[in-house]
């Protein structure tokens, strides 16, 4: 019988609250779910506000009554926060959290490289936002209790997945003792250590370094502003890297290398941990300032992936699907990608506006990208955590070369995440005008933002659904209308967005006013009539010099397989 704990986890800064368990003594007979998600992570709950958000019901299972433990991920880029102002929260984050967009690397007590991550006046949000995990789910809770569509399940256990060709067949325990339940399809997003790719006897490909780094999150008053602080070979740990970010409330996240061979539970003993941390704090010039410990773990650096997110009726998403390390800030962004991409694709598929064959196109797409980011991320691990002695010779050889040459500086980019382009997607329009247009955002292409106003950006009004931008301040044509109208009749959501206009448009759900041409210009669009079709999870899957509703017909076919 699964007891989850019922004491609330310690915290210099959070105060956890222990939910009362979901017990099936308390409720009727369960009937067959279109969804359920095992994992109340980021993962999880963004991909079930993104079923709500297209009108698909989930339950979600979380093995415990509160939310994680320690602070786990803390940095969270701009396309995240593009994502999470779809599902409601973003604006919670960047009320509590710290923006930054600025990094900087030490050798020798010299600052030898420093990033400053673009940002510019199209953008709403910054390169990057720091917050505690702890505060992003409880966000996150409070938006899926607001939709009423997402049956949160605390202290439920999923033990044992039995596929049953149509649905698969869920045994959950609880402190109650087990119960089952039949689901259309299970989310696995039950984190790194996932017990649903165990079962299936899954098999990630890529590599494990063996290098080892303890995090430590202390509260600490530090004179320093919010940048990222890497410091390479300091005299009090030879040869290895230390990682500094401030937090809100006070805390401060360490991240420092391990020699070789000393082991995780060696590292984690209070006095090691005190005698680096203060021999870390001496380096930078506070020897002695007071400092509270409040959470601790270790993590080694890993880039793989599962060759295939979609496994009968179990779907994969977020670490349960890959491992990334967090060098460049992968792990949750890259997750939130994956269940953006998952919710809409799934609810699609639930709600019969499109064919099984669309979950193939999501395993394809987020494996595509789960691969580029490890080839990404490799390069900056080798950097980080040297795997052998031909690496570590050089790294080295950068690191003396920085103190006086500029041209290899740049090396010590970290290569920070970004959102996936789906170039080669099977979404994609073949028989669209993409390769003619001079620049914008082509195939498969995030959004990109633009400012309208004040706090006014393109995005804001790029909700659930498909959308179509026609540039024009005139009244759709009459077959365009049909073929829109054809769509929502069979339940497929499309909004119609006249950019430029001043007036409202015959055809169009909403306007657009772009006075200065800033739309126009941000999508390359070389005269009235130009369109944009916007997948929901807004990539491009097609864009014309002149809109066509034959082609348009063609293109939403192509995005929503049977």
């Amino acid at each position: 019988m699964h007891q989850p704990s019922t004491t609330p986890r310690p915290s210099l800064y959070y105060r956890y609250q222990v939910h009362a368990p979901w017990l099936p003594s308390a409720h009727p007979p369960q009937p067959r779910h279109p969804v359920v998600i095992a994992g109340a992570g980021p993962a999880g709950l963004v991909t079930a506000l993104e079923l709500a958000r297209h009108g698909v019901p989930s339950v979600v299972l979380n093995a415990e009554l509160q939310v994680s433990a320690g602070s786990r991920a803390i940095v969270f880029t701009r396309r995240t926060l593009e994502i999470l102002q779809q599902v409601g929260v973003a604006g919670r984050l960047m009320a509590d959290g710290l923006p930054w967009r600025c990094g900087n690397s030490f050798y020798r007590g010299q600052r030898v490289f420093r990033m400053e991550a673009p940002h510019d006046d199209d953008d709403r949000f910054g390169p990057m936002l720091n917050i505690q995990q702890q505060f992003l789910e409880e966000h996150l809770l409070d938006a899926c209790a607001a939709t009423g569509l997402v049956d949160l399940r605390w202290g439920n256990r999923l033990e044992q997945v039995d596929q049953r060709g149509d649905h698969a067949l869920l045994t959950i325990d609880t402190p109650a003792g087990p119960y089952t339940l039949q689901a259309d399809w299970l989310v696995a997003a039950d984190g790194g250590r996932s017990g649903i790719r165990s079962q299936l006897g899954l098999q990630m490909e890529g590599a494990s370094f063996e290098s080892l780094f303890v995090i430590a999150d202390i509260r600490i008053d530090l004179p320093y502003p919010t940048e990222r602080l890497a410091f390479f070979d300091p005299d009090w740990n030879r040869g290895n890297t230390i990682l500094m970010h401030r937090e809100p409330h006070g805390i401060w996240r360490v991240d420092y290398q391990l020699p070789p061979g000393e082991t995780p539970e060696q590292a984690l003993q209070p006095e090691s941990m005190r005698t680096r941390i203060d021999a870390q704090l001496a380096m930078i010039g506070h020897a002695g300032t007071p400092w509270e410990m409040d959470w601790s773990s270790v993590y080694s650096a890993r880039t793989l992936t599962l060759p295939d997110y979609v496994v009968g009726r179990v779907l994969f998403a977020g670490d349960a699907a890959h491992l990334l390390p967090i060098f460049g800030v992968r792990g949750a962004n890259t997750a939130f990608q994956d269940a953006q991409a998952l919710g809409w694709q799934l609810a699609c598929v639930v709600r019969g506006t499109a064919g099984p064959a669309l979950l193939g196109n999501y395993s394809a797409e987020r494996v595509g990208a789960a691969r580029e980011i490890i080839d990404e991320a490799g390069k900056s691990t080798r950097f980080m955590a040297p795997p052998s002695r031909g690496f570590r010779l050089l790294r080295d050889a950068v690191l003396s070369l920085s103190l006086t040459q500029d041209f290899v500086r740049p090396l010590y980019h970290w290569r920070t995440s970004r959102p996936h382009a789906y170039t080669r997607s099977a979404l994609n329009c073949l028989d669209d005008d993409d390769a003619l247009f001079s620049a914008g955002p082509g195939h498969g292409a995030p959004p990109q933002n633009v400012r309208l106003g004040d706090d006014h950006f393109l995005l804001d009004h790029i909700g659930a659904g498909f959308h179509l931008l026609v540039f024009t301040t005139g009244a759709l044509p009459a077959d365009v209308q049909r073929v829109v109208q054809s769509q929502r009749d069979r339940g497929v959501p499309l909004r119609v967005l006249a950019i430029g206009a001043a007036q409202p448009v015959a055809g169009a759900d909403a306007h657009l006013a772009d006075g200065d041409g800033r739309v126009r210009l941000r999508y390359a669009v070389p005269a009235d009539g130009a369109a944009y079709l916007l997948r929901p999870d807004q990539h491009v899957c097609a864009r014309w010099l002149a809109l066509d509703a034959d082609r348009l017909q063609a293109a939403l076919a192509t995005a929503l397989p049977a």
